[in-house]
């Protein structure tokens, strides 16, 4: 089991950028993957990019271009850099970890929310036009 305490939500205007971060309690062995979804009022919850132990990445076609995943594993910390946001973006922004299965790998795909074992509380992000 593992902690996970997002921050960096907000308010801004469109264009405008954000950065979240998802900090999470325990070794770097329990978030080998690692993801970001977001939930808007009224739809189901959506990945929106993943990060594995090796470096690689994974985004929705929605927001590929704008935003970039990344990990600080000495901190133990997954950021996600949101730039040229959309009034669209506008959702609460949740982080996920798993500690993985065969060495570490993801057990299932990156942006499929039944990957993940643990789940942080969320973050607001709203995007004004």
């Amino acid at each position: 089991q593992v902690a996970l305490v997002e921050s960096g939500g907000g308010s801004v205007q469109a264009g405008g950028s954000l950065r979240l971060s998802c900090s999470a309690s325990g070794y770097t062995s329990s978030t080998n993957c690692m993801a970001w979804f977001r939930q808007a009022p009224g739809k189901e919850r959506e990945g929106v990019a993943a990060f594995e132990w090796d470096g690689s990445t994974n985004y929705a076609d929605s927001v590929k271009g704008r935003f970039t995943v990344s990990k600080d594993d000495f901190k133990n910390t997954l950021y996600l850099q949101m730039n040229s946001l959309k009034p669209e973006d506008t959702a609460m922004y949740y982080c996920a970890a798993d500690p993985g299965g065969y060495r570490g790998y993801c057990r299932g795909a990156r942006l499929d929310q039944g990957t993940y074992r643990n789940w942080g509380q969320g973050t607001q992000v709203t995007v004004s036009s």
